[in-house]
């Protein structure tokens, strides 16, 4: 059974990349199950997943929240029991803080490595990078690219060209900055999503992976990086917006990386949130799950809370 992991830092499109990337595979008559394995305690991805489930694909979650070891059995767990079910494709969709060597690592051990053959290993990124990272930012980057056969570019049609260059410079920088030989040029794809074709597709699809070294640093989600889950939250639009902008714009905050999750608003309709710095989605959906995620570094979870309060009612933070 092959399997692929799509990688990328936080917010940089990696459930949106897999609802397309699916499509691809099952239009070409693949059998698939789409596995969320995420190191926090509640995953709300999996929610805009859900209109791909039927006959040729498979939702499956593996979710944290006690530990990187308890975390990596779990997976593995999963992913036995998920080998006798005959997919012809797994797609990993793992957090934004994810080492990607866990994924090899897991997949050498007995009886993974007689049932998985490793395929692709894809890297979302940002084409809209901030100009400056922190050390531990700038380090997940470098860990999540190094390994990919092919990095994809994310909202490739909001920035000029001279943007993707820097993009694709600053790929180059941290690899040199975490000593790994690797370069990339001709393994990177550009352009907008919504009018890839088969050939980007099969480019894509047929991408493999490196095994490349690097600098290793042991990071997890609660060093450095942090995530505040509210749950019961009712708000109107312009509120949820209006409490977002205010939290990324201002440092006190911490330093937020991804607001994501679903809200009630008052008329008992879900709204879907999606939302990175400089830019923030909301839309209406028919299903939700009754959860709001913030994500970042040095998170002031009092004053977060404040911003809530003002503007919300909520039932408590996990």
């Amino acid at each position: 059974m092959i399997i692929d992991l799509i990688t990328g830092f936080l917010g940089a499109g990696k459930t949106t990349f897999i609802r397309s990337y699916a499509k691809y595979l099952m239009k070409k008559g693949n059998r698939i199950c789409i596995l969320e394995n995420d190191y926090g305690a509640v995953n709300v991805d999996v929610m805009f997943l859900q209109d791909l489930l039927g006959e040729q694909c498979e939702l499956e979650m593996v979710i944290g929240g006690d530990g990187y070891e308890a975390h990596r059995r779990r997976f593995k767990t999963k992913l036995i029991s998920m080998a006798m079910m005959g997919y012809d494709r797994v797609l990993v969709e793992p957090s934004g803080v994810f080492d990607v060597d866990e994924f090899f690592d897991v997949l050498r051990e007995d009886p993974l490595d007689r049932w998985y053959t490793p395929g692709n290993v894809i890297s979302i990124v940002s084409a809209r990078q901030e100009k400056l990272l922190s050390a531990e930012a700038r380090y997940l980057l470098a860990s999540q690219v190094a390994n990919a056969g092919c990095v994809v570019l994310s909202r490739t049609q909001e920035v000029t060209e001279r943007e993707i260059r820097n993009t694709v410079s600053l790929l180059n920088e941290v690899m040199n900055e975490y000593h790994c030989s690797r370069r990339f040029d001709d393994d990177v794809v550009s352009g907008n999503w919504e009018q890839f074709d088969e050939s980007d597709y099969r480019k894509i699809g047929s991408c493999g992976y490196r095994l490349e070294d690097h600098v290793k640093y042991q990071v997890e989600q609660d060093n450095g990086y942090r995530s505040l889950f509210y749950f019961y939250v009712k708000m109107q639009e312009p509120e949820i917006r209006a409490a977002a902008e205010h939290i990324f714009s201002d440092p006190a905050f911490g330093n937020v990386h991804r607001i994501k999750g679903f809200v009630e608003n008052m008329a008992g309709n879900w709204l879907r949130i999606n939302a990175v710095p400089g830019q923030i989605e909301i839309e209406e959906r028919d299903r939700g799950q009754n959860a709001l995620i913030i994500i970042g570094e040095s998170l002031n979870r009092e004053l977060i809370d404040k911003c809530f309060a003002q503007r919300a009612k909520y039932h408590g933070e996990l």
